[in-house]
């Protein structure tokens, strides 16, 4: 498809010129070192062509873009009962804030800020070692993706347990709310591990190809897990810059602290973008003015 291609190296020429990049996320000292200037997008469509521009093929660590893929997991194994733990609802607060983790008594609004993915990694990890937990995520993405070429970077993985100290002081209070199984010491080795895996944009565009509904997408997931995995992305996957994101864009889409985002244009696209500088929410500064400019360059929108 010539015209999308144009458009790709279009947007890659104006977010280099542009050079408004942020800063990448200085609490994980593996993070923080990442040069900021860096820009890929990736989008595969209905018709099972990939299309790129910039660093395509440059491993990045995908964070919490990863809580999609452990609902998924969780979703397919445990079903509904997850809400009973988690809730469905937007926030309008940081990512890992406990301020309104104490005023809901330990129940997370939604399954994409820390409290409710460490919940959701504390169901999937029920009965199982961790190492079991992981490569159910791990080979879920993989099969999703269609490649076996994504890995844990276990430097981000240790990086991010010696300065994890929020994340361990949400774990023990939802431990003090009875919301987990798990001691939080081991339910949160298996949530760092989880964060730590590295794709490529190429590789996140393949892995949407299921919520999109692609016809050459793996059949990992029902169209039901789908459909509400996507409206989660679409009401919580950018913290509280999701509604302006929704706003802006018009499609389900889940950042991560890596600079990554997962997009999802039902039965048309899937799309893979980073750039590791944030802006104030957390979010890839670049990459978000980025989904903007292809949302309207290409129409698509859920509106």
């Amino acid at each position: 498809m010539v015209e999308l291609d144009e458009i790709l190296a279009s947007i890659h020429d104006r977010i280099v010129d542009e050079a408004d990049w942020g800063i990448p996320a200085q609490y994980i000292p593996e993070l923080a070192t990442i040069p900021a200037d860096q820009f890929a997008i990736s989008v595969c469509l209905a018709d099972g062509s990939t299309h790129s521009a910039g660093s395509a093929n440059t491993p990045f660590s995908i964070q919490s873009i990863s809580k999609v893929f452990a609902l998924i997991a969780t979703l397919g194994r445990i079903g509904e009962q997850l809400w009973t733990r988690v809730g469905r609802e937007p926030t309008g607060t940081a990512f890992d804030s406990i301020g309104i983790l104490e005023s809901d008594a330990g129940r997370p609004r939604n399954p994409f800020i820390n409290a409710g993915a460490i919940v959701t990694t504390d169901a999937l990890l029920s009965g199982r070692e961790p190492r079991e937990a992981l490569a159910e995520t791990l080979g879920l993405i993989r099969a999703m993706a269609e490649s076996d070429d994504i890995y844990i970077n276990d430097r981000v993985a240790r990086s991010e347990e010696r300065t994890g100290a929020r994340n361990k002081a949400l774990a023990h209070y939802l431990s003090s709310h009875g919301n987990l199984e798990h001691e939080p010491e081991k339910l949160l080795g298996t949530y760092f591990h989880q964060c730590a895996i590295e794709m490529t944009t190429e590789q996140l565009a393949k892995a949407g190809r299921a919520l999109a509904r692609l016809p050459d997408a793996p059949r990992t997931l029902s169209k039901e897990h789908a459909k509400r995995v996507n409206a989660l992305m679409m009401s919580c996957g950018h913290y509280d810059a999701s509604g302006e994101f929704a706003y802006r864009v018009g499609l389900p889409g889940k950042s991560g602290v890596g600079g990554g985002i997962l997009i999802v244009a039902p039965h048309k696209a899937s799309i893979g973008i980073w750039s590791p500088g944030l802006d104030g929410y957390g979010n890839s500064k670049a990459g978000t003015r980025a989904a903007v400019m292809l949302s309207r360059a290409t129409e698509w929108s859920v509106f």
